[in-house]
């Protein structure tokens, strides 16, 4: 490569992976009863600005002496378990919403920015609504460290927010394990509201407040602080005797995304993929909490909506890729999905009648769905390979002072990181998207499908050997997971000098 077109390029895909305008998380969760092989899937897209890098990595069970405490990003601390349970970690570097978890029980957990109308941090302090700074990075760590069901996280979520109030301007978590998922909503504060998604339908959540009308007689389908009600009351925000039923995003919402249809357009373009129905827009009322699909909804099927650029929509502005890349033309307020800010792709597996090792399954990409792999790592692993995919001593990484103010160089181009390989490989297609995006396609498409083939047989295998040595069993598992991630890398790196020798070899 010549040298000037090393500097360009070099130029080039900084530009790329270091800039953006969005904020935009997505997630998909489906129920038991909504899937072709009766697991929870929950499917979530992390989007963020600026640069980043992610760890991915395993934390085993941790035990404390007695008296330890938690210390909070903001300066609180709270008295520390006797034992955490081990959960597979996403950690993204100096990001306060962003991290994904899922703990030995197959409970998991990420997160979607939702605004709110609630006062400002400083005001509430001063109001004793947020107590020794409140939480946020850390609710879903511990609900990875301390849940074994999805109901007990909400549960947690809501005794931390409880004793310190939540410093977030509004947040959706998502709370899923092997029998149901949960939406969780909270305002900067005091103040949430969580609502069980239903075994047969399917919930889309995009960057806005999705809980609408609440009732909190049915205990078995929602959850919320206890003066919910009463504080938008006394707040201006809802009039019990206007006559309507009091609902959460109606009160509490504020959001960017959801104003030239009266929707969010990605909420609404998930909605129309799951169904198979064009939602006429604009909507007159919000979009419905979760729709029934057309079909049992499968990994692939989240793994389809989690690329999707509105093609054959009249928002896909490309015409057919014919004007340039989905990523450089359409952004999360058009409707896209998704975008060359991803960080990470996940669909979480969730099946009950397998013990967690083998029956939860954390499918992921990194970069963008479209020209990523997924990549089946078994709850029951072990570790992940240092060299591709983490780096730092554990004990040093878990704490919230490291997370934001990691060493020198964290951020930084690494060729021999999968991270920055498969971005690499995201923004090489991007210089010519419609001939490479194919080419990169078909090559994954048929990796995934052999994924998916030997999936029966590994997990047979994998059964067999948990039923005479669970710790075998598990060796097992972290060497397929990490063979299969391995030569995922190495096809990533051999298509990267490709797209390379093609765009600057003459």
């Amino acid at each position: 490569m010549k040298k000037t077109s090393i500097i360009i390029f070099t130029a080039l895909l900084f530009a790329m992976v270091s800039s953006s305008s969005v904020y935009a998380c997505y997630a998909v969760i489906a129920g038991k009863k909504a899937t072709a092989d009766s697991s929870v899937l929950f499917a979530h897209s992390e989007l963020n600005f600026g640069q980043r890098f992610l760890n991915f990595r395993v934390i085993p069970r941790i035990k404390y002496e007695p008296g330890a405490v938690i210390q909070l990003a903001n300066g609180g601390t709270y008295p520390e378990v006797s034992e955490s349970y081990s959960f597979i970690w996403s950690e993204n570097f100096g990001s306060r919403g962003s991290d994904s978890y899922i703990n030995e029980w197959g409970v998991a957990c990420a997160s979607d920015g939702t605004g709110t109308i609630e006062d400002s941090w400083e005001e509430l302090v001063k109001r004793g609504d947020i107590i020794d700074g409140g939480i946020g990075y850390m609710l879903r760590r511990q609900v990875a460290r301390r849940a074994r069901t999805a109901r007990e996280g909400v549960h947690i979520v809501g005794e931390l927010i409880k004793r310190f109030g939540c410093n977030f301007l509004g947040v959706t978590l998502v709370i899923a394990d092997p029998n149901e998922a949960w939406i969780v909503s909270m305002a900067r504060g005091q103040h949430w509201v969580a609502q069980r998604v239903p075994d047969d339908k399917v919930v889309v959540l995009a960057n806005v407040n999705i809980i609408g009308e609440v009732n909190l007689q049915d205990t078995n389908n929602f959850l919320a602080s206890p003066n919910l009600i009463e504080y938008a009351i006394k707040r201006g925000w809802y009039n019990p005797k206007s006559g309507k039923p009091f609902n959460y995003k109606n009160t509490y919402s504020k959001s960017g995304f959801d104003i030239k249809y009266g929707c969010d357009l990605r909420q609404w373009r998930g909605q129309c993929l799951v169904t198979g129905k064009d939602i006429p827009l604009p909507v007159k009322e919000n979009l419905p909490f979760s729709v029934k699909a057309n079909r049992k909804m499968t990994v692939q099927d989240m793994r389809d909506i989690l690329s999707d650029h509105l093609e054959g929509t009249e928002f896909d502005k490309t015409e057919a890729y014919k004007l340039g890349s989905p990523h450089d033309m359409i952004n999360s307020g058009d409707g896209g999905i998704c975008s060359q800010h991803d960080q990470e792709n996940a669909i979480f597996q969730l099946r009950n009648w397998l013990p967690p090792e083998i029956g939860c399954v954390y499918w992921r990409t990194s970069s963008a769905s479209c020209s990523g792999v997924l990549i089946p790592w078994y709850l029951g692993i072990t570790e992940t390979p240092e060299m591709y995919y983490h780096q730092y001593d554990l004990n040093k990484n878990l704490t919230a002072e490291f997370h934001f103010n990691p060493p020198a160089g964290t951020f930084d181009y690494n060729p021999n990181k999968a991270y920055w390989i498969f971005n690499t490989l995201e923004n090489l297609v991007d210089f010519n998207y419609k001939k490479n995006i194919g080419e990169v396609r078909e090559v994954w498409k048929e990796y995934e499908e052999k994924e998916y083939a030997m999936q029966a047989a590994i997990e047979e295998a994998a059964l067999k050997l948990y039923k005479e040595d669970k710790d075998l069993c598990r060796k097992f598992l972290t060497v397929y997971s990490a063979t299969q991630a391995i030569e995922a890398v190495e096809i990533a790196k051999k298509m990267n000098n490709e797209l390379r020798t093609r765009l600057f070899g003459n």
